[in-house]
């Protein structure tokens, strides 16, 4: 990822408030530890770790726990949950498109909705399976492009400018022929499971249209492009709103579809 790229990215999730999207997502992190099987003296590294809905659930589980990302504000959130727990964990800014750790530093790589973010797949994919020892796990949990989150980033890709020459979309990650690709010849015993997180955060599409409008990263940065469009904003509005009612239906709840990803990195030679 160059300067220029990286720049923009840490900028956009820099953005908002991620922690108010973390915590509607927050089961995921302890969900993937568990299917990672992480316990204690493991040699844990979270790729795109955010606030750290995963990297705590793996120290709370008796890991050695380092967790990286591209924002350290995002990082400085999690070291404040983690120390509030009375827990001890690394934390440390990079980019999952290079990593600062040596060859097979690690027992478990994961990465939970972080990983997929990151601009050029293979790239990502090569440092996930680089810095994992051979026989160690690496544990993902993407976003589909066919579940709600997918929907919603579909719904907003009229409103922004195309990406970068190179760069692919994040939902793609959750895509079981993309991930196998992405990690061919580097793991063995790949399992890819598809399941759902409910969520009962929202009342109705509004409010979850809201709720992302005001917080997360990529919805802001889509409404900023467009804010001298009054029209443009209020189809987005609108867009957004009845695609949040359709996922709630006649009920309370949202199925947000997600790909789980556990793979073992294949022995060396």
């Amino acid at each position: 990822m160059d300067s220029e790229l990286e720049t923009k990215h840490r900028t956009l999730w820099g953005q908002g408030d991620y922690a108010a999207i973390a915590e509607v997502v927050e089961p995921l992190g302890r969900l993937l530890v568990g299917a990672a099987g992480i316990g204690p003296g493991a040699r844990v590294l979270d790729v795109a770790a955010g606030t750290g809905n995963a990297a705590i659930p793996a120290a709370e589980a008796g890991a050695d726990v380092v967790a990286t990302d591209l924002v350290p504000e995002l990082l400085d959130v999690g070291r404040a949950r983690a120390e509030a727990a009375g827990l001890s964990l690394d934390w440390r800014a990079a980019n999952a498109e290079a990593l600062p750790f040596a060859d097979a530093e690690f027992d478990v790589v994961m990465s939970c909705i972080g990983v997929m973010f990151a601009p050029h797949h293979h790239d990502a994919a090569d440092e996930l399976t680089r810095v994992c020892r051979p026989g160690g796990t690496i544990a993902l949990i993407n976003w589909t492009p066919e579940g709600f989150v997918g929907q919603m980033f579909a719904t907003m890709r009229p409103y922004v400018p195309p990406p970068p020459p190179g760069v692919s979309p994040p939902p793609l990650w959750g895509s079981e022929g993309h991930v196998v690709v992405l990690l061919d010849g580097a793991v063995d015993d790949v399992v890819v499971e598809r399941r759902s997180l409910t969520v009962d955060r929202f009342p109705d599409g509004a409010a979850f249209r809201d709720h992302f409008k005001a917080h997360y990263g990529p919805t802001i940065a889509a409404y900023r492009g467009i804010a001298d469009d009054p029209d443009r904003v209020a189809e987005l509005d609108a867009a957004l709103a009845q695609l949040g009612d359709a996922a709630l239906g006649d009920g309370s709840t949202m199925e947000w579809e997600y790909l789980q990803v556990i793979a073992r990195r294949a022995a060396a030679g």
